[in-house]
């Protein structure tokens, strides 16, 4: 009874909704499709039924057991289908993405942010506050150097060594949408479980700045005007292959190729657009089902740009509201959790499940470069729907759990 009593049922109402909505455009998405994805819908809903028995299942099992004990196991086996679906995995739209049913690196991202919360958290003997909460107000004039050096460098190496080989392998498959959908979260993780602040936040400075230029050399390079071999020669020195230059030209110069590499981009805001403010209805939407969004994307990466064509602005709003309130439910749960070790998880997990939403919403209006990324609960796809809800059902064991 008491368990109940603790249950998150904000959280638990919001991911139930958001199932709702997802299995309602992708019903819309696939009938605009040919007869074999008129069902997906189904599949979708039957995905989301074996995720809730994951999710209860996980909720009321200690998190503490399943971090440290099974997360060490979990990772390495990620691994393992990581390094196995470059050699015998499936090649679907230029990656080795799919090892038999399932994608490694989906189940990678959960299992990295249980192994890293595990790490991060070992030494802490905390049961209180925050971290970082706890220093600001303690002050650093009492603090000895045996404090200052806790979660010195070693501990930031071995967290970024944790995070770092799952995110160099699913790089090399390529599949560049999801590893930078894991960094945030790692990141968050990091700065919450305070591990060597003032070194991260001098790392991610470095690399804010070595992304800024990157990102002018690409403006450079792809301006109107600039002559073939000036653009060469910056190119030349830009870690990025030729079809990601194309997104982020796309993303800075959205009108240089509306009918080719911008054709996406362009039909996403105008169905989003021409939805108005109460849309044109479930299934009616012309963008999906006169075919002007790819049918290859208009059910996974791009769906949303489906659902605010046919429910309009107070559907699009009401949907962002689901997941600004799933998502404080996870950074309020993360807050009142008693141990480190909850904290860091229910946090990650939560940072994972905004970046995704971010992102993939932040691509559909113009505000990202385009990324193949799915949208939470909403995109189809039954791994990443299965990972997500095996997440939030962590975080939920956090909240039963934290007494």
């Amino acid at each position: 009874m008491n368990k109940l009593l603790r249950f998150n049922w904000l959280m638990f109402g919001a991911m139930i909704v958001l199932i709702v909505l997802g299995v309602m455009s992708i019903w819309s998405a696939g009938n605009a499709r040919e007869a074999l994805f008129h069902g997906m819908w189904k599949n979708h809903l039957g995905s989301a039924l074996m995720g809730l028995a994951i999710y209860f299942a996980l909720a009321f099992i200690d998190y503490r057991h399943t971090v440290r004990i099974a997360s060490p196991f979990a990772y390495g086996v990620s691994l393992i289908f990581l390094v196995a679906v470059l050699f015998i995995g499936d090649t679907v739209y230029g990656g080795r993405r799919w090892l038999w049913f399932f994608q490694p690196s989906e189940v990678a991202k959960l299992c990295t942010i249980m192994f890293l919360a595990s790490v991060v958290t070992w030494d802490s003997d905390d049961t209180d506050k925050p971290t970082a909460i706890r220093d600001l107000e303690e002050g650093d004039a009492g603090e000895d150097d045996s404090r200052r050096t806790k979660k010195g460098f070693g501990l930031f190496a071995l967290s970024c060594a944790v995070a770092g080989i799952p995110a160099l392998l699913i790089v090399v498959e390529p599949d560049l949408g999801t590893t930078l959908a894991l960094v945030p979260a790692v990141i968050v993780m990091l700065i919450v479980g305070g591990v060597w602040r003032k070194g991260l936040f001098a790392t991610l400075a470095m690399v804010a700045v070595a992304a800024s230029l990157v990102l002018g050399a690409v403006w450079e390079a792809e301006k109107p005007g600039q002559s073939e071999e000036t653009r060469a020669q910056i190119l030349r020195h830009v870690p990025l292959k030729p079809h990601q230059v194309q997104r982020v030209k796309t993303f800075l110069f959205p009108e240089s190729d509306p009918t080719g590499s911008g054709y996406t981009l362009r039909q996403s805001l105008i169905a989003i657009g021409s939805g108005g403010v109460n849309g044109k209805g479930i299934g009616k939407g012309e963008a999906n089902r006169l075919k002007y969004l790819p049918p290859s994307i208009s059910m996974n990466d791009f769906i949303f740009c489906v659902y605010a064509e046919e429910t309009g602005y107070v559907g699009s709003s009401a949907m962002l509201a689901l997941f600004a309130l799933l998502c404080g439910s996870g950074a309020w749960i993360a807050w009142r959790s008693r141990d480190a070790c909850g904290r860091v998880l229910a946090i990650g997990v939560t940072t994972l499940i905004f970046a995704h939403a971010y992102i993939n919403i932040g691509m559909g209006v113009g505000l990202l470069p385009i990324t193949g990324l799915p949208l939470p609960f909403i995109s189809s796809g039954r791994t990443f729907l299965l990972v997500v809800m095996a997440g939030l059902g962590l975080v939920q064991s956090v909240a039963i759990h934290r007494s």
